[in-house]
């Protein structure tokens, strides 16, 4: 977000992130109504197929059910608490729980492509990494195998949720992303294949 300061010169705003949770399937509902307050927010989505007896459909889908992306809502709580179908702002000891804005660039950067993005169960373990080149570069999650491709795991740890992207092995490095790294091991040791 960027703001002017008294000298009109462009000045950076820190935006800091929170999580709402929302009744079943009130997401985009709810989103289009705190817009209309005037909140930033964001609904990260993806596309599935659905399918009934006659036909197939693709649908438009919560990434995280249950739950949606709102940029400084400490000052106006009320406003947010009293919009139909939100059940909680996501709290730490009663204060909004702030998530750190590199996970929200993940996710945005993510489901770019909402056909390749679905949602993931969350992981503890597994190879850390971060993407060296491509649409992704520099975001970083766990690398995990399925079936026959690879897939980054965006994590929001807050919420203990996260989503899961396809993405080339050969792109990815391995990187100890901020947690201790085991004896011996070298930083960014090696690439994850």
């Amino acid at each position: 977000m960027h703001m002017e300061d008294s000298n009109g010169n462009e000045v950076e705003k820190s935006v800091q992130w929170s999580a709402l949770h929302t009744r079943y399937q009130h997401e985009s509902k709810v989103e289009a109504l705190l817009t209309a307050k005037g909140f930033e927010t964001f609904l990260p989505t993806y596309e599935s197929i659905r399918q009934w007896k006659d036909r197939k459909k693709r649908i438009s889908e919560a990434l995280f059910p249950g739950y949606l992306f709102i940029a400084d809502v400490s000052r106006r709580r009320l406003q947010v608490m009293t919009t139909p179908g939100v059940c909680a702002i996501v709290c730490v000891a009663g204060t909004p729980a702030t998530i750190p804005g590199h996970e929200i660039d993940a996710i945005r950067r993510c489901v770019s492509d909402p056909v390749k993005v679905a949602p993931h169960p969350y992981l503890r373990g597994g190879d850390l990494v971060q993407v060296q080149s491509g649409p992704l570069a520099g975001v970083a999650g766990i690398l995990v195998r399925m079936k026959d491709s690879c897939r980054l795991v965006v994590s929001v740890e807050i919420l203990g949720r996260a989503a899961a992207v396809e993405i080339d092995a050969s792109c990815v490095k391995k990187t100890n992303w901020g947690r201790p790294l085991n004896p011996g091991q070298a930083p960014d040791a090696g690439s994850a294949s």
